[in-house]
């Protein structure tokens, strides 16, 4: 796989697991100023979790499959919390619980965009020094 390829790659599945955190924060702020009913909320989240472990989970494979130590150490630990959620029956939202619970849910949905937006800014910037690199090769070997 051509470099340019993995960081595009990686690029487009960051800013899909971002779009995922923030529709699951979008529909939880829905929730807290009343718009939609705690039951709505609740299934429209529960619906992009298991897509969110899956993106997230294939996004560390693909950094320790093509060799990006350093993305793959900062992202283990968003992985392992996701394993812990999912081991304990923790991933999904309790409509019964779902009030109780709401400010802890934001910070949680806060803490994993703000850990993907750092992933993604380091996505970018490799990817661009990457593009820049190849073609400063390619325009010293002709």
């Amino acid at each position: 796989m051509s470099p340019i390829f993995e960081w595009l790659s990686f690029f487009f599945s960051l800013i899909g697991l971002f779009i995922i955190v923030v529709y699951q924060l979008m529909c939880l702020a829905d929730l807290e100023f009343d718009y939609i009913n705690p039951y709505d909320s609740a299934s429209r989240i529960n619906r992009t979790v298991l897509p969110e472990y899956i993106i997230q989970a294939a996004l560390c494979f693909l950094y320790l499959a093509t060799g990006h130590w350093f993305m793959s150490l900062l992202s283990i630990p968003y992985l392992y919390f996701n394993v812990g959620q999912y081991m304990r029956k923790q991933h999904l939202v309790d409509v019964t619980e779902i009030f109780n619970l709401l400010n802890w849910e934001k910070k949680h949905r806060l803490f994993k965009l703000g850990h993907t937006f750092l992933l993604l800014c380091i996505s970018l910037f490799w990817m661009i020094y990457t593009t820049l690199e190849e073609d400063e090769r390619a325009m010293y070997s002709n």
